[in-house]
């Protein structure tokens, strides 16, 4: 399972530098860089919720909408042999392309044990 935490509909990771004996993360899903780091765990966990709350704060006197992570869409760059053979799948079986790819990615990480992750929810 991979390790983080969940606050406010936003996803951080959790890591750990021997080096520098500091926990660290940083906000995943979103293109803005967002990190944070502790002495222990608790700490780290107070520093990501302190981050998100920063992040929104910072957009909301900027005028900017903070983004959202993990909003269902991506764009995936298979090549054009493989997007016309998934087309051509989805179509013989009267299916949108995007049912082919989201059963095709969920089988996938079935299959790896990709379980599905319940992080660690606020505060």
């Amino acid at each position: 399972m991979k390790e983080g935490f969940e606050y406010r509909g936003y996803w951080g990771s959790a890591h750990y530098s021997a080096e520098d004996e500091v926990f660290h993360g940083k906000l995943e899903g979103i293109q803005d860089l967002i990190t944070y780091e502790g002495t222990d765990v608790h700490s780290l966990k107070n520093c990501f919720y302190a981050a998100v709350d920063d992040y929104i704060a910072t957009c909301e006197a900027k005028g900017k909408q903070p983004q959202v992570p993990f909003k269902g869409t991506f764009n995936v760059r298979v090549g054009p042999d493989l997007h016309k053979r998934a087309a051509l799948f989805a179509s013989a079986r009267k299916k949108k392309l995007n049912a082919v790819v989201t059963d095709a990615l969920q089988q996938f990480l079935e299959s790896e044990g990709g379980e599905r992750h319940t992080p660690q929810k606020s505060r």
